[in-house]
Formats: structure tokens, sequence, C-alpha cells
């Protein structure tokens, strides 16, 4: 039966060049392993692929295959690739695993990765999960699971290479080698005072290029960041973006060291930020790919229901002019144009804005200098296009009057799109909401509003 399988269904050609990464042929082969149910072929298939590859593919294969896909790959499962999934689909994977296979996946793992694993979990997944770590280790997960979501505590990892402070090059490579516990991955040594306090990083480079009689403190970093407990993970994110740190001690509310971030957890936190901004802007909250239909739904529907209360308020606006619309019928054909140049220039003022108040670029201090710049940018845009659709209004309609009007509108608009596009976020940040949550919202309301009331009100003005 299996051979008539195969000739039915061809074995895809490999390309040697595309052996190592995540395409199409990649996948191409890797389902019709599954489909001919060969393990071996499946196992030499994956046995290349990093963790979050393997990760993205079964986030792009449907919940049919991915179940097929994991009883066939069996015991195979490296614990990193839970840890790259992504959370919609976290959770149906880990029930998919047996017990055996679980535990052996999560003891792979370091102390940061397990809490990033169980943290949104329910108090009886998260101890079946914390039930197969080693009594050391689950201690060190708990005491995370103590600190405040999103704060350096969940972030960390408790697995730390310290050295006292007196100690020398040889001391902490004898020690380094004798030690049956250092993490996989590290790239300093902490130096400690008698408290446990940490004093100084040495990097791993300097204390194989050193002598082993040179003292460690006289090899130490300049840059040198210590991080609460308690901090924010985005100003964690920052600190390490801001002081191009590798790594960070991090330590309790007594200055004593308690665990160490290192710069692929902080840049995760970037990454995440940003595409959470990006998320915002659009109104689409946090939502992926992997959501189901009526999440997604959910997620959208209050952002909408929001874009249709303004869309009415600037439909109010039109319907105060509609005497004037009924009498100049060339009203109603050049009002979306004012509204949609005031809208897109509203947004390049906020994008700008948002990013630059993520990044602690747009401060207290530089803030009036920013809108004045905005405005001044509007007002020069707004006198280049006023020009190009007032030749435009009078070549269309045959007269100056109308192209005055639609003129004079464009400018207000664009000038009031750049306040509005960088002053809207400012404020919302001043009253502690995230400026990417509903900003271009009320961005393009000001600008439909502003852009409708001035061309119309302008046009009953000099025109009727």
């Amino acid at each position: 039966m299996a051979e008539q399988d195969e000739d039915l269904a061809p074995e895809p050609e490999r390309d040697d060049d595309d052996e190592y990464s995540l395409n199409r042929q990649v996948i191409s082969r890797i389902m019709y392993a599954v489909d001919t149910d060969d393990r071996d072929m499946l196992w030499a298939e994956m046995e290349p692929l990093h963790p979050a590859d393997i990760a993205d593919l079964l986030e792009q294969i449907n919940a049919y295959d991915r179940r097929r896909l994991i009883h066939l790959y069996g015991q195979e499962f490296d614990g990193d690739i839970l840890s790259e999934l992504d959370e919609s689909i976290r959770e149906e994977v880990l029930g998919l695993l047996t017990p055996e296979v679980l535990a052996d996946a999560v003891r792979d793992l370091d102390s940061d990765d397990v809490v990033d694993l169980v943290e949104d979990m329910e108090d009886q997944q998260q101890e079946a999960i914390l039930s197969v770590l080693e009594d050391s280790d689950r201690l060190a997960v708990r005491q995370s699971l103590t600190y405040p979501e999103y704060s350096a505590g969940r972030l960390m990892q408790r697995e730390v290479v310290m050295a006292p402070e007196h100690w020398s090059v040889g001391d902490v490579i004898d020690f380094m080698r004798g030690a049956k516990d250092l993490p996989e991955q590290f790239y300093h040594i902490i130096l400690v005072d008698p408290r446990l306090h940490p004093v100084g990083n040495v990097t791993l480079g300097r204390v194989m290029a050193s002598r082993r009689d040179t003292a460690l403190k006289d090899i130490v970093e300049e840059t040198f960041h210590v991080i609460p407990v308690t901090q924010a993970e985005g100003n964690v994110a920052y600190a390490f973006n801001q002081y191009h740190l590798i790594s960070a001690p991090v330590v309790d509310e007594d200055g004593r060291l308690v665990g160490v971030i290192t710069i692929d957890d902080a840049m995760i936190v970037l990454d995440e930020e940003h595409e959470e901004d990006i998320m915002r802007l659009a109104g689409v909250g946090e939502g992926g790919l992997n959501d189901s239909i009526v999440a997604t739904s959910k997620q959208r529907v209050p952002w909408l229901a929001v874009n249709l209360m303004t869309a009415i308020l600037a439909s109010l606006v039109i319907a105060q002019f509609e005497a004037a619309i009924a009498q100049l019928v060339a009203l109603a054909v050049l009002m979306p144009i004012v509204a949609s140049m005031g809208g897109n220039a509203g947004t390049q003022s906020l994008t700008v804005a948002v990013r630059a108040l993520a990044t602690k670029d747009l401060t207290g201090s530089n803030v009036w200098r920013v809108l004045r710049r905005e405005i001044f940018v509007g007002l020069i845009n707004g006198v280049v296009f006023a020009l190009v659709m007032g030749i435009v209004g009078v070549i269309w309609f045959g007269g100056p009057e109308l192209g005055y009007v639609i003129a004079s509108a464009m400018v207000i608009n664009l000038v009031v799109a750049g306040l509005a596009g960088a002053g809207i976020p400012v404020v919302m940040d001043r009253m502690g909401i995230d400026p990417a949550l509903g900003s271009g919202t009320f961005v393009t309301t000001v600008t439909d509003v502003v852009g409708f009331f001035a061309f119309l009100g302008l046009a009953t003005v000099f025109l009727l």
C-alpha cells in the first residue's frame, strides 16, 4: 500500500540550497513524510531545522496536519520549539505531547523560557509542567512567577555565572571547568561583593585573553548596567538598545543578584513592542494569524465601532452644508480630496510621534520643538498641494474662485494634520494611555472634520 502511495505521489525533489531553511520545498517534503507515515524521512527533514523554523512550520499548517505531524514526530521534540511557538497555538501543541515527551522538553529549557511557557496557563496546567522539573528549578520558576507581569523578574533567567570580586582569571577558569551546572549560553562573569551585590561584568573573551594571575576587577567592562527586578520589561529592552548591552544582572530590593537578562530576551521584548504598536495603530489589538475567527472579530469590533461613531461625526459636519452642496455639485466632488490629504498627512506625523515616544526620543524637553516642526511641515506641504489643487480647480471647473477655496482648505487641513498627528499621541502618553492605541482614529476624525468644515465653510462664504 505504501508503494502505491509513493507511485501516486512522488517524493518532492530536494534542493540542496534550501536544505537548512524553512520554505515551500522543505514544507512539501515534510508533509509528504507525514502523508506517507514515514517517520525516518520526517526525522531526517526536521533534524537540520532550527527550533524557530519548526515553530513556524507548526504555525503555518492547519490543526489536522499539526496533530498528525506531532504524533509521527514522536519522542523527538526540542523544548526550544515550545518557547518559539505563538501563544495562540502553544496550548494546543502542549495538549498533543505525551507527558514523557513534555517532561523531557521542559527540562531542557532555561528558567526564563519555562516562566514564559507557564505564566499564562491555568494553575492545574502550571502544576503539570512544574512537576517535571527538579526541585531547585521548580523553586526558581515559582519565585519568578511572583514578580509583576511584564517585569524584569519575569524576563530574567536564574542561571547566573558569578565570581567574588577578588578572584583572578585563573580562579574563574578553574571554577568553570569544575562546574556541572553552567548555563548553556552566557556572555559575562558577574563580579559580586560578599553581600552578593553585583559590582562589574567581565566578558568571556577578556577572561580567555588574559593571564591567569590577572585580577578580574582589572578587566571589567566600562559599561555596567544593573536592572531592578521590578523594572518594566519595556524599559529593560530600551536600556539594552540604548547602552548596547549583551547581558545585565538583575537585583532585588536589597541590591542582591537574583538573575541575569541576556540580549536575545531583550530584543524579543523590543520586537514585540514594535509589533504591538503597529497592530494597535491599525486598531487590530494583539491578534495574530493563528487566532480563531471569533477571537479576531472580537478584537476588531471595538475600534470599528469607534471609527463608525467618528465617521458619523464627520457626516454631521457635511450635513450642515447640505444646501451649499445641492447648489454647487463640485463641492461633493472635491471635498473628499481635502479630507484624504489631511488624513494621510496626519498619519505621517502620527507614525513619527508614536515611534519617537516608544524610543524615548520625544520627551517633555523637545515636545514643543517637534510640534512646531510638524506644523511648519504641514504648512509647507499644504502650500505646495494648494497650488496644485488650485490650478486643478481652475482647469476642471473653469473659474478661479473654487480653486482659491480648495487651496485655502488644503493649507488649513494639512497644518491641523501636523498638529494633531504629533499632538494627540503626546497627550495620550501624558494621560498614561498607550499612544499607539486609537491615535489613528482620533487623528483621522480631526482631519476629516476640519477638512470638511474648512472647505464647505469657505465655499459657503465665498461662492454662494
